[in-house]
């Protein structure tokens, strides 16, 4: 269980690492873990569980009981977590409008067809980000959640976005395209539903994502296989609506969890299409490289199924500053204040969680 982090695509799409590091995090981090706490939520139960693989868990098992017997104290105790500074952003609206000119010029010379461009927001910050993780929460469930404690970094995720499943040898992936904000006036919300849900803007955009996973996919899938039983479907959460496809395949002979997931990174509704080329761009036209985020955070099981998600609505919180993104396609039917504006209503969770720790 651990992270990939975006930048660790650059090894599988031959692009040149970039010549300014400005994260410091390892590229990928992954723990491998001979016993685990399993929590269901409907059963109201915990277990502790292992296949005892290593001689020496046997020995440990009764000392994680005894933190187990006193977690609730152990949450209670940590320490609390700080804003200490505004949070900025790596992009002015005028910035960001000339980013998006570049990618509207890249759109018309036939370079690509979509384009992901994400703006960076930071904040100094001190303490522990576990409290702000569980307020993240809160505010903003997801069903791809996760917090990493790493002794390099703390990473926050209220990720919506599946990237790969694999069960019994079948692979699915559920991109998003396509987002609206929501509305806390009923009739207002339904009529943005519905919107997104009709919108042919929106639905090209998705389409896009779906054509290219659908070619991922084949890399490591038999021939026949990769079909889409979900287009288009809405899913809501808590701030935002979502369109939301469904892509799946059989890996073929030979080909396992690690196969599909490396012939798919990154996730390509979070860089465009055709994928090389949009990542090119992205490199030249982010003033930040994007380090964890659009990169994935899942397990792998024993048993060689797996499940990852695509990390957005994703804070990291490393070297006394906090961190986080939001981006979104850009087509050629794009407008600019939109597109730009759709950034905020996907980081508005985690900016009013940062406000809320600021003091």
């Amino acid at each position: 269980m651990g992270y990939w982090g975006y930048d660790l695509s650059r090894r599988y799409q031959g692009l040149p690492e970039p010549a300014q590091d400005t994260e410091h995090m390892a590229q990928m981090a992954v723990g491998i873990y001979d016993w685990a706490i399993l929590v269901d939520h409907q059963e109201r139960a915990a277990r502790l569980v292992s296949r005892l693989r290593y001689p020496r868990t046997e020995a440990i098992l009764e000392q994680v009981l005894l933190r187990i017997e006193h977690a609730q104290s152990a949450v209670m105790d940590r320490t609390r977590f700080f804003v200490q500074s505004p949070v900025t952003s790596n992009f002015s609206p005028d910035e960001y409008k000339q980013a998006y000119d570049k990618v509207q010029t890249y759109l018309r010379e036939g370079d690509c067809y979509q384009v992901n461009l994400a703006q960076r927001f930071a904040a100094e910050a001190a303490g522990d980000a576990f409290a702000a993780y569980r307020e993240l929460r809160r505010v903003s469930p997801a069903p791809y959640s996760a917090f990493l404690d790493w002794p390099h970094a703390q990473i926050l995720c209220a990720s919506p976005e599946r990237f790969l499943r694999v069960e019994e040898g079948r692979v699915e992936t559920k991109p998003i395209k396509g987002t609206r904000a929501r509305s806390q006036n009923r009739e207002e919300d339904e009529r943005l539903a519905h919107d997104l849900l009709q919108n042919p803007k929106d639905r090209a955009e998705n389409l896009m994502i779906v054509d290219l996973l659908r070619n991922d996919l084949g890399k490591s899938c038999e021939a026949g296989s990769v079909r889409t039983p979900g287009l288009f479907e809405l899913e809501s959460y808590s701030n935002v609506h979502h369109l939301v496809s469904t892509v799946e395949g059989r890996l073929r002979q030979g080909c396992d969890a690690l196969h599909a997931l490396r012939d798919c990174f990154p996730g390509g509704s979070i860089t465009g299409a055709p994928k090389r080329r949009a990542m090119e761009i992205i490199e030249q036209l982010e003033p930040h490289g994007r380090g964890i985020y659009c990169g994935s955070i899942g397990y792998i099981g024993f048993d060689g199924q797996m499940d990852t998600n695509i990390a957005i609505r994703t804070m990291v919180y490393s070297e006394g500053e906090i961190r986080c993104w939001a981006g979104g396609g850009i087509i050629a039917d794009s407008r600019c204040d939109e597109e730009y504006q759709e950034t905020f209503h996907k980081a508005s969770a985690m900016l009013e969680v940062l406000k809320r720790f600021s003091g």
